[in-house]
């Protein structure tokens, strides 16, 4: 079965409410809780998009999406970076390792799903 989103979140209320949210809008979902299985569920799965928090463990987010721009085969794939800090040095080195969206939590379930439709190229238009 295609799989829309890849959630990597470690911290089980947060992905309990990322998959509710996303799932409510229509998308189909599967999630792991550290960086290895990230990257592999990435390879085995071909999600269209990755919802990346970056304090994960095993293996960082930032070191998940550096692997995936390395990658030819996943060098495209929409990612959205998830984290706890507001630190513009979290942004910053999210965008230098080529996140597509950074989203700081505490975040608004509109601001998530919002940004999953830009970054699929589904919000065109029709409210």
């Amino acid at each position: 079965m295609a799989v829309d989103i890849l959630i990597a979140e470690d911290e089980p209320s947060i992905l309990e409410s990322l998959d509710f949210i996303l799932r409510r809008a229509g998308w189909s979902i599967s999630s792991v809780t550290d960086g290895d299985a990230a990257l592999e569920a990435v390879r085995r799965l071909k999600p269209r998009l990755v919802v990346l928090d970056v304090m994960l463990p095993k293996r960082s987010g930032f070191d998940v999406l550096k692997q995936i721009r390395a990658d030819s085969e996943t060098q495209s794939l929409p990612v959205l970076i998830l984290t706890a800090k507001g630190q513009q040095q979290d942004r910053r080195i999210a965008e230098q390792l080529g996140a597509d969206v950074f989203v700081t939590k505490p975040y608004a379930n509109a601001e998530v799903v919002g940004a999953v439709r830009q970054l699929l190229g589904e919000d065109g238009g029709s409210a």
